[in-house]
């Protein structure tokens, strides 16, 4: 093949690649939208109970860091731009990051990004991904309880708002994205 040619394969695939890649991201932002669907409003609390903490931590597990901040800063985006993407629960739009569980979702990119960082860097068995998962967690609920906090001025209502009601789900949450990452990252190279 002549240099020329060889230089139209090339530039060829790395847009393929590009296309493939901002595919993959798009799809893990509408995969996070589907979940969030999977709302149930809990009486006691102004935080509901949805799938979205799931898919953010299967995203962040199976895409990496880097595309995993990137798929949910684009999902943080589509909402804060008016489409329907958040639970149906709580205020639309970009207003949905002034109400309660404000602290969660902008948290989300930086979940998935932790959460990818260290599975990454360990090897790719389901003890490494849940541990991933729960640090994952933890910086999650720690940014929910502290905006909570910041509304309601009190620490003990912040947490009985947003963790004691959501602990054993959250743990199959955890569970569950570990297990699936873990089975997918053995069959899907990564890039």
């Amino acid at each position: 093949m002549s240099a020329p040619m060889t230089g139209v394969a090339v530039s060829r695939s790395k847009s393929a690649e590009a296309t493939l890649q901002i595919a993959i991201v798009v799809a893990a932002s509408l995969f996070v939208t589907v979940c969030a669907r999977f709302s149930l409003p809990i009486p006691g609390t102004p935080v509901p109970l949805s799938m979205q903490n799931f898919a953010v931590l299967l995203v962040g597990l199976s895409l990496g860091s880097r595309r995993g901040f990137i798929a949910l800063a684009l999902y943080l985006a589509e909402g804060a731009a008016g489409l329907p993407v958040f639970a149906p629960v709580g205020a639309p739009g970009i207003l949905r990051f002034a109400g309660p569980s404000a602290g969660y979702l902008i948290a989300y990119p930086f979940v998935a990004a932790l959460a990818g960082y260290i599975f990454e860097r360990g090897k790719r068995t389901f003890t490494n991904a849940a541990s991933a998962a729960v640090a994952a967690e933890l910086l999650l609920f720690t940014c929910g309880i502290s905006w909570l906090f910041a509304l309601t001025h009190s620490l003990s209502r912040a947490i009985a708002f947003g963790l004691y009601w959501f602990i054993f789900a959250e743990v199959m949450k955890v569970m569950f994205a570990a297990g699936i990452a873990t089975t997918w990252r053995r069959f899907v190279p990564q890039a």
